[in-house]
């Protein structure tokens, strides 16, 4: 009982939270301020929302495509479309259970393509390892492009962004301590979890056996240039945003790739912290928020759709196995 209460709470928690701020943030805005954001939505400019969505829906096309260099040096070719779905369900489950995405992309590409979980898995953290590798380019870009303004800020707000990188290192020590004694354990339940981690590890190691290192680059270059388009485009939506920098619209999606997470599909988070990184810039919290709003309404409506529709025709697509 106390599992399934525990596994009950960090889904609902992490929603409630997003209901939580959704409902405190409209509750501290005037009639006024509400019904500015309102018409900043209304008034969105449908074709850069629909350019938006090419731009997503082409970095999902791609990340399902990348898939296969990975998968291809452990002895498997699966189909581009159960790849693709894969993804995609994938996306869809973590607004239901955050960061459960991977997990179930892995089932469903094991359960459809014969692949074992555990590599699939390996190569999923493959990917997000290269992902993770772009994502501190981006903020690395970010920073650069706004260096002035972010020494302004924590110099402003007494914060220290060298104290920060010494936890993460201390993280990092504790987590290889720990994976030594594990390694060096003979106790059941830790060979279990070497056995599953040697599978981890043949996944990941895929990355260095590639034939086609240049086309998964490629591809990773792709798509993290297709999420930034998804996001710079809807900066015409709102009158207020249009004129943004590209250091700024910049720093502003490395906030909402952080914010993304920290609840179900990043419900009620994502739009106040992009609202309240864009203020920083001279943005009003209206006009802000309106830009957060379109954009996670975009990135969600895509998952929605595309989600759901994947998760409806994995099964009708391999009747036949």
């Amino acid at each position: 009982m106390k599992k399934t209460t525990i596994k009950i709470l960090k889904i609902i928690l992490p929603l409630l939270l997003g209901v939580f701020l959704i409902w405190f943030s409209i509750r501290n805005s005037t009639p006024v301020e509400r019904e500015e954001l309102l018409d900043n939505i209304k008034s969105a400019n449908p074709i850069f929302i629909m350019i938006s969505l090419i731009c997503g829906l082409l970095s999902h096309l791609s990340r399902a495509y990348r898939w296969k260099f990975l998968l291809e040096p452990l002895g498997y070719k699966p189909k581009f479309a159960n790849s693709f779905m894969a993804v995609m369900v994938a996306y869809l489950a973590n607004f239901g259970i955050p960061r459960s995405g991977e997990v179930l992309r892995g089932v469903t590409i094991s359960s459809y393509e014969n692949v074992p979980f555990e590599k699939a898995f390996g190569t999923i953290i493959s990917e997000r390892i290269a992902d993770f590798m772009m994502l501190l380019l981006v903020i690395a870009a970010a920073m650069i492009l706004q260096t002035e303004n972010l020494l302004a800020y924590f110099e402003d707000n007494n914060i220290n962004p060298f104290f920060t990188i010494a936890i993460l290192l201390g993280l990092l020590a504790i987590g290889v301590f720990v994976l030594k004694l594990i390694r060096n354990s003979k106790i059941k339940i830790f060979k279990k979890i070497k056995k599953f981690a040697k599978g981890l590890l043949e996944g990941m190691r895929s990355i260095l056996k590639m034939k086609q290192k240049g086309a998964f680059i490629f591809h990773t270059l792709f798509i993290w240039l297709m999420y930034i388009c998804m996001f710079y485009a809807l900066i015409f939506t709102v009158p207020e945003t249009s004129n943004l920098s590209f250091g700024v619209v910049l720093l502003a999606f490395v906030v909402g790739s952080f914010a993304i997470s920290a609840t179900n599909g990043g419900i009620g988070v994502y739009p106040i912290a992009i609202g309240a990184s864009l203020m920083l810039f001279g943005i009003s919290k209206q006009g802000g928020e309106a830009f957060g709003w379109i954009t996670w309404g975009t990135q969600t409506l895509l998952i929605i759709i595309v989600g759901g529709l994947s998760f409806l025709f994995l099964p009708i697509y391999n009747r036949k196995k």
